[in-house]
């Protein structure tokens, strides 16, 4: 094992690598595209054996992921944003297939307007598809994440496509130290892909053509598809289990930071996790009792690990990076739903921040703690709130203005 300097796109890189995957279908877009510079170069130069293929759009490279993955072929790529939706149609398709492969996704906010930076909503829009997702914050997760997605969905009780998602910029393109696994010994952990229960082989070409079948049967694959989904909660914890005791770290479904004995905690996903932990750092140091829940597997959702780790606090800050119009942050309606009913159930106050990755500052953190105690103590939850408000982008434009005007002012007359 070797400890190095690596991006989060060099780490989804060697994670592939590592993985021993044969064929990566790929097709450029910020900011992943290091992801597939990077295994393009360890191709040519014989580094990796695996045959890479660019394509002439996502929706082609995801159909030829799914096809392949069919054959008893291990399969690797990545996308983003406007990528991961134009390709969504092939999610829905080879999820229906039970074409177990890994897609790694760079959340990058969605148009319009255009952004480079991240939020989640590109990656909850595949939540439905039938891919299951697993969510890291740090670079090492993104490599060990996708090891565990390959044992994960090519388990013969899952058999189902999983999403490695990461933040553009903020992991993508942010060097930390990651520990990269022997490759002997991760070979040993990912195993050899066994197609077990799929027919078709080069050598014997076999139609597997989709049907279009009425309502019963297909009621009949989705619900299949579904229990599949549910089986890989249990497999989940099997892999992750095995993989602490191969290489000595810990990737639960749900990730908890200081809140055991927390009477109130932040729960959210992605990167930005990493600035809660500061936050409740801090405000322990300040004197409150306060904790972070960080769900990692968002398909399938882990609902009895939620509910044994919230169950009993007196109120939870749901930070939610991203935003369904209409109604707010999909995050807290997971949690409301998977809450709902229970026993001793504490008030959720919903908090939306982030979006087209603008920061989450420590004072807002602050904030969102002080206006959680005050719902839970009045009993008085308020409505999903905005971080960025009114004020802010009147000040935003203040600033634009003088700077607009002092460029005027340096512009020789013509």
């Amino acid at each position: 094992m070797k400890r190095k300097l690596l991006t989060g796109n060099a780490a989804a890189a060697w994670g592939a690598r590592l993985a021993r995957t044969d064929y990566v279908p790929a097709f450029p877009i910020t900011p992943q595209t290091e992801i597939i510079e990077t295994i393009a170069n360890w191709v040519d130069n014989g580094e990796m054996d695996a045959r890479m293929v660019t394509l002439d759009s996502e929706h082609s490279m995801i159909t030829a992921a799914g096809a392949a993955a069919t054959t008893g072929v291990r399969v690797f790529t990545a996308t983003s944003s406007q990528g991961l939706l134009y390709g969504m149609e092939m999610l829905y398709t080879v999820a229906g297939w039970r074409a177990p492969f890994v897609l790694v996704n760079v959340s990058r906010g969605l148009a319009t307007p255009i952004t480079l930076e991240p939020d989640h909503n590109d990656i909850l829009a595949a939540r439905d598809s039938g891919f299951l997702q697993i969510h890291c914050a740090t670079c090492q997760e993104v490599l060990d994440s996708i090891l565990i997605a390959f044992r994960l969905g090519e388990d013969e009780r899952v058999r189902l496509p999983v999403i490695v998602n990461l933040d553009g910029f903020y992991l993508s393109f942010t060097r930390e130290p990651v520990e990269i696994p022997d490759a002997e010994a991760a070979g040993r952990f990912v195993s050899s892909y066994d197609a077990g229960n799929i027919p078709f082989r080069a050598s014997a070409p076999v139609s597997q053509a989709v049907a279009a079948i009425g309502g019963t049967a297909y009621s009949y694959f989705r619900y299949e598809t579904h229990l599949a989904a549910q089986n890989a909660l249990s497999v989940y914890e099997e892999v992750a289990g095995e993989f602490t005791r191969r290489f000595g770290r810990t990737h639960d479904a749900v990730e908890t930071y200081r809140s055991d004995e927390a009477e109130y905690v932040f729960v959210m996903i992605g990167s930005f996790a990493t600035k809660a932990k500061e936050a409740v750092d801090r405000l322990r140091e300040a004197g409150w009792s306060i904790g972070l829940v960080r769900p990692r597997l968002l398909r399938p959702f882990p609902e009895e690990q939620i509910r044994r780790v919230l169950t009993g606090k007196k109120g939870i800050a749901v930070i939610d990076q991203n935003l369904s119009m209409g109604k707010g942050g999909v995050l807290y309606m997971e949690l409301a739903s998977a809450l709902h009913g229970q026993a001793n159930v504490p008030p959720l106050v919903s908090f939306i921040g982030g979006l087209g990755g603008r920061d989450i500052t420590p004072e807002e953190f602050y904030e969102m703690a002080s206006v959680t105690r005050t719902a839970a103590e009045t009993e008085e939850i308020p409505p999903p709130r905005l971080l960025y408000t009114k004020g802010e982008i009147r000040e935003v434009r203040k600033l634009q203005a003088i700077a607009h005007a002092e460029r005027l002012e340096l512009e020789p007359e013509k």
